[in-house]
């Protein structure tokens, strides 16, 4: 006995080694640690099948098309991208585009769509078309050396379209005829394609939409003459490019959208009425359910008004249905489901909250309610009269998939498993899902549910076993804690905490992770960053805490920021600094903070409102100047600077600049088009003219998101030296001349 337990501790002792081995170099090497994660995930239209884009093992960045069988849960991959595709070089557009989407530094096939029959599936592959069947099968529809971009199959399936050289073409599937709808695009005009502000900020990617049926196919006319252009410097390893990019900074003119409607020979053509006010946003474009009308969403300049037009594609004339309002501004969605019945169901926050209602014939039925978010809608069974949408009505830390009954609202059944953080997609009838989960002690699964929420079948289990990338290290994984702080107003703020194993009496460095900005957070019982754990096993406690203006807490949560960007998120985190200091396992003199794009904006305006209060901050990517961003997200937030220059003068980052005394790294990609290189260049050139030190990392060719496995190696490698020799170094030489840790200081 005494021998099997020495055997024991021997092999226990072995396995904790191996998880402290985890290094930057494995953090960012395929295959990736969280394991075979897939993206974009979808039902056939028969259910039958499901499909995904699965990362290769060797190639974490690289991803094929795979199928799984729904009944059996047998998988294959349907289209191999290293055997299908040209190898050509990636468009300048497809690079933006994919910027826009969240996907840069992926490779091989990053998007695809079912054809409505469920025959094929449309695949894109190095700027050109292919269709791929069930069988394995591959058949090419375009071979050209431009690139093919937005590309769709029609609704009835008989056509496929796609913008090649800014206009927008249409080819007869039967036929392979090909024809050029529209002819004047070029320049400043394009047709079918989403301008950038719409994708980039309005979560808007398409510029055309087929009617069901096929009957006609709405477009959109994006002419971007008034918008100023900039000469941007991507600066790369092998020289400098300049490019000449049209972007709608905050105040400027945005470019002219219209709408037209036409057959799918191009002929007929009519204008949407869009009424009287040019300057608006085309926000969401439907088909109402037996495409006889277009429903069309325009959202004012100020975002404060949203308004739903009913469209004749016949002539083009509109009528208002309802419209949205608020004092602050309006938040879009893609809750918008025309059922059969003529009836909508929309999503809503005048109750506070985003919540379903149903709209019939001017008469509104409240669906959900509470104070907690409806997400999104994943799908609605009309036969049996069920809606099923993603939501926090168990609280904002998970998410799940809930079910309720159109006839009779009452309280939702939520159908995913308590604990977890969920997303899901379903099928058009709202028969199946895919439910995507994770938490903290488990990387994303994916798996088959029924109406129930009964799972059916794995379609990635990623279990944790024994040939799992992160077996190794599992033994070592820091579980975080989560708890709740007060604001200074008494709001109720959710922090997140990983540690190391804790030695009584020992004071330990923290590391922030901060964002801070409005539509996003940090703390949610999902799985973590592999980053987080590496910091952890380098003896790091790591903290995030979702201040006021964070998602998911209801409007007036959110609206703490309307006017006032740079103000109650800095005082909010600063209450959260001064809740960690009070902590007796921390160590006051070695707080360091860091964070990306908004968040690198937070780590300046925190260093700036409190001099001294952290070890060292890390900003990468970060908004110096409003003024330099664009105009749906700004004015949302600021309003418009040629209206009123005040908000934008007490949000900036340059204007206190002067106040940071703390050290500071400033990381940017040099080709950035979205937080642009001259936000940190201002920043360098005020610190300078005050004779601030300060540190700078810049990456040649690299845009706002830092891809590959060796720029992201170095990357984290240079914020952990950086924070070696400033917020960890100092601190610990103290505590070694004194011998005790230095006591902590009064919170500030």
């Amino acid at each position: 006995m005494h021998r099997l337990i020495a055997l024991l501790l021997v092999v226990t002792a072995a396995a904790q080694a191996r998880a402290a081995d985890l290094t930057l170099d494995r953090l960012f090497a395929s295959p990736a640690l969280q394991g075979a994660a897939p993206r974009a995930l979808k039902l056939s239209p028969d259910g039958r099948l499901a499909t995904l884009l699965r990362p290769r093992a060797e190639d974490r960045d690289r991803y094929d098309l795979w199928a799984v069988d729904t009944a059996t849960g047998q998988a294959r991959m349907l289209v191999d991208s290293a055997k299908v595709g040209s190898g050509a070089a990636l468009s300048e557009e497809e690079k933006m585009r994919r910027e826009r989407l969240r996907i840069a530094g992926t490779k091989g096939i990053t998007a695809y769509q079912w054809a409505p029959d469920g025959r094929a599936i449309l695949v894109p592959i190095d700027g050109d078309l292919y269709l791929a069947d069930l069988a394995g099968g591959v058949r090419r529809l375009t071979a050209t050396t431009q690139t093919e971009t937005d590309a769709k199959v029609s609704a009835a399936g008989r056509y496929l379209s796609f913008v090649r050289d800014r206009n927008l073409h249409v080819v007869d599937l039967a036929s392979g005829a090909e024809r050029r709808l529209t002819t004047d695009g070029g320049g400043a005009v394009g047709w079918g394609s989403a301008e950038f502000v719409a994708q980039e900020e309005m979560k808007r990617d398409e510029g055309h939409w087929w009617s069901h049926g096929d009957r006609w196919v709405a477009v959109a006319r994006v002419d971007e003459s008034r918008v100023p252009v900039v000469t941007r410097a991507a600066i790369g390893a092998e020289g400098t490019r300049l490019v000449e990019q049209r972007y709608p900074a905050a105040g400027a003119p945005n470019a002219a959208v219209d709408l037209y409607v036409m057959a799918p020979d191009g002929s007929g053509r009519v204008k949407v009425d869009l009424g009287p006010d040019a300057d608006v946003y085309l926000a969401r474009v439907n088909w109402t359910a037996d495409g006889s009308a277009l429903l069309v969403q325009l959202q004012s300049r100020d975002q404060k008004k949203l308004d739903l037009l009913r469209v004749d594609p016949r002539t083009g004339r509109s009528a208002m249905l309802f419209s949205e309002t608020a004092k602050t501004w309006v938040n879009l969605h893609d809750n918008l489901r025309p059922l059969k019945d003529g009836s909508l169901i929309w999503s809503s926050e005048r109750s506070g909250f985003p919540h379903l209602f149903r709209w019939r014939d001017g008469r509104w039925t409240q669906l959900t309610r509470g104070n907690w978010a409806v997400e999104k809608l994943a799908g609605v069974d009309e036969a049996r009269g069920r809606l099923y949408f993603v939501g926090n009505a168990d609280g904002p830390l998970e998410q799940h998939l809930y079910r309720v009954d159109l006839k009779e609202p009452g309280a939702p059944v939520r159908l995913t498993e308590s604990g977890w953080w969920n997303n899901a997609e379903m099928d058009g009838g709202a028969v199946r899902a895919l439910v995507t989960r994770a938490n903290p002690s488990q990387p994303p699964q994916v798996y088959l549910a029924d109406g129930r929420g009964r799972r059916l079948s794995w379609i990635e289990e990623n279990r944790l076993d024994a040939a799992h990338p992160y077996a190794p290290y599992l033994p070592g994984h820091a579980t975080p804690t989560f708890g709740t702080l007060r604001a200074r107003d008494g709001t109720e703020l959710h922090y997140k905490l990983l540690s190391p194993p804790r030695v009584a009496g020992r004071r330990y460095p923290v590391f922030v992770d901060v964002y801070g900005g409005p539509g996003a957070r940090r703390v949610t019982r999902g799985w973590g960053s592999t980053v987080q754990q590496y910091l952890v096993d380098r003896g790091w406690i790591v903290f995030s805490l979702d201040n006021r203006g964070s998602a998911d807490r209801g409007k007036a949560f959110e609206d703490a920021l309307h006017l006032a960007l740079g103000s109650v998120e800095v005082e909010d985190q600063l209450a959260g600094l001064a809740w960690l200091k009070a902590q007796p396992f921390v160590d006051p003199a070695r707080v360091a903070v860091s964070g990306w794009s908004y968040g690198g904006y937070m780590v300046l305006k925190l260093l700036e409102a409190a001099p001294g209060a952290y070890a060292a901050g890390v900003a990468g990517a970060p908004v110096t100047r409003w003024e330099l961003y664009d105009t749906h997200y700004t004015e949302r937030f600021l309003g418009n600077p040629m209206k009123d220059p005040a908000p934008y003068r007490a949000a900036s980052a340059l204007e206190d600049a002067t106040k940071i005394a703390d050290p500071l790294l400033l990381i940017h990609g040099m080709a950035d088009d979205n937080v642009v290189f001259e936000n940190t260049t201002a920043l360098v050139a005020r610190m300078q003219e005050d004779k601030r030190p300060f540190e700078l990392m810049v990456y040649p060719g690299a845009t706002h998101a830092i891809t590959g496995e060796g720029r992201q190696t170095h990357l984290w490698r240079t914020i952990e030296v950086f924070l070696e020799r400033t917020a960890k170094a100092g601190a610990a030489r103290a505590e070694t001349a004194s011998g005790d840790p230095p006591a902590p200081p009064a919170a500030r």
